[in-house]
């Protein structure tokens, strides 16, 4: 449950306050003055402060300061009276989520609450995409990556400073690695957060189609202009408008999209009249702009409106560090999406992630585990989950005297997931005919070698077993869902073992 402090001088109100956020599970405590809430919150973790701005010895202006020189990431709510709209306002520039004016609405309140943790989410998500801000060529070499890794103060400090300025933002990074995520971070912690976030990846509108996309278009402009259309720049007036792919777009639509960015206006398809819009531009492109531009393929002009506060989104193979937090993160993800209870993964499977590549980057590494919540029958995500793409990068070998030694029982038990001894103790002895798989150009394939030990092993346990599932389950130590999907994966009937 979420922790709420409540700071108020009035006793009625904070009381008021208290029981409406204890009816929607909050854990509440009081405060009765801006000094005594910066005690209480250096003292104590808050998820979020409610606070009044006109209170005896501190005010709530000046609590507020202090609040977010002890951590920036706090959620600050200011309730104002109509009269001091003006000081609430400030409030907002100074670093607080929003404002309620009294007489204040339990309900509009808890709302607001709920909204302002959310895009708290958000930004706690971004420090999975580790973005690394870049102030331009003056910047120096100590620029630093922000993830799991890294303080989570520095990700709040990254989207602060981007939310605070309007200037459009370019994200930059390979597919995968969250762009998307981190500009709806910048949008829903900025002032325009009760504004539209609206999205349009370029890359997928045909050319002929992207300035109607964009500016709209009047009723039979072009054939099958059947009506008119407002455009995605029109629908975002007032919130911000994140293009994906921008790299993608003709240059004779750059020239369109960068007058709208420097004039606020454009002419939609088929029209005379110009439309002023306010919108704020997030860009997003994997796209290596400075060979564009070298090309001619990219505007130079429009790089340099665009990359006025740029963000780089490394590639997941470059913060390998990451990974075990990533891991945690999605298996608890799944875990709420699936109502399963997989408690985590396994060392050795941990060890064969850290040495993937992932060229899908983050995406990729989700999909894995999603596989994994869907392949695993244990309580564990063991190595026998994982895909079998993963294990292209791990052809991890010892060499003696140009020879090459594999650890057949290792990768029996592996397989098993139980110690040895038990593996031994569990039944009648039973012979393998197991050997070494090869596959293309006689190369050792661990996959390969993996998944006929695999079926091998469930072949002999049904036959000790007379084909019957539930002893075969028990007496081979094997879940009784891994042993069906395992039957499914390798086609073999039981009842060919009766």
């Amino acid at each position: 449950m979420h922790k709420v402090l409540v700071v108020d001088d009035d006793k009625v109100l904070q009381q008021s306050v208290r029981q409406a956020l204890e009816y929607h599970h909050f854990v509440v405590d009081v405060a009765d003055n801006g000094k005594e809430a910066v005690g209480k919150v250096y003292r104590e973790k808050y998820d979020l402060v409610v606070m009044d701005v006109n209170m005896p010895e501190m005010d709530g202006i000046q609590a507020l300061t202090e609040i977010k020189k002890h951590d920036s990431s706090m959620i600050v709510l200011i309730l104002t009276a109509y009269s001091n709209v003006t000081d609430a306002v400030k409030a907002v520039k100074e670093g607080a989520y929003n404002y309620l004016e009294k007489p204040i609405s339990g309900e509009n309140l808890v709302a607001l609450i709920k909204r302002a943790l959310k895009a708290r989410s958000l930004v706690e998500t971004t420090a999975f995409s580790a973005p690394l801000i870049s102030l331009g060529d003056n910047s120096n070499s100590n620029d630093k990556f922000v993830g799991e890794s890294n303080s989570m103060k520095k990700v709040f400090d990254v989207i602060s400073k981007l939310a605070k300025v309007n200037t459009p933002v370019l994200i930059r990074g390979e597919s995968g690695t969250g762009k998307e995520l981190v500009a709806k971070a910048i949008h829903y912690n900025g002032p325009r957060k009760d504004e539209k976030f609206v999205t349009l990846n370029c890359g997928a509108v045909p050319e002929n189609l992207i300035e109607s996309e964009l500016f709209g278009h009047e009723k039979g402009a072009f054939t099958g202009a059947s009506e008119r259309k407002i455009g995605k720049f029109q629908f975002a007036d007032g919130g911000t408008l994140f293009l994906d792919e921008i790299g993608d777009i003709s240059p004779a639509m750059q020239v369109k999209l960068l007058r709208v960015l420097q004039e606020k206006c454009f002419t939609p398809v088929g029209s005379n009249r110009e439309i002023k819009v306010d919108v704020r531009i997030i860009a997003a492109s994997h796209k290596p702009f400075e060979e564009m531009i070298k090309e001619g393929s990219f505007r130079e002009d429009l790089f340099y409106r665009l990359n006025v506060l740029p963000v780089y989104l490394p590639p997941l193979r470059e913060r390998k560090s990451d990974i075990p937090h990533l891991l945690n993160h999605y298996i608890q993800y799944f875990n709420n999406i699936h109502g399963l209870q997989i408690k985590g993964i396994t060392q050795a499977a941990i060890d064969i992630l850290t040495n993937y590549g992932f060229p899908g980057n983050i995406r990729e590494l989700r999909n894995v585990i999603e596989h994994c919540f869907i392949m695993e029958g244990g309580e564990m995500i063991d190595v026998s989950s994982l895909p079998s793409v993963v294990f292209k990068d791990n052809t991890q070998v010892d060499e003696t005297d140009d020879e090459t030694l594999i650890d057949i029982q290792g990768i029996k038990d592996s397989v098993l997931d139980t110690p040895r001894s038990e593996v031994e103790s569990t039944g009648p002895e039973v012979q393998f005919s197991f050997g070494v798989r090869h596959g293309e150009g006689g190369k050792l394939d661990f996959a390969l070698a993996k998944d006929s030990f695999e079926r091998e092993f469930i072949v002999q346990a049904l036959k000790l077993n007379k084909g019957k599932i539930n002893q075969t389950a028990l007496n081979a130590n094997i879940p009784k869902k891994t042993l069906l999907r395992k039957i499914e994966k390798y086609v073999i009937n039981p009842k060919d073992y009766y």
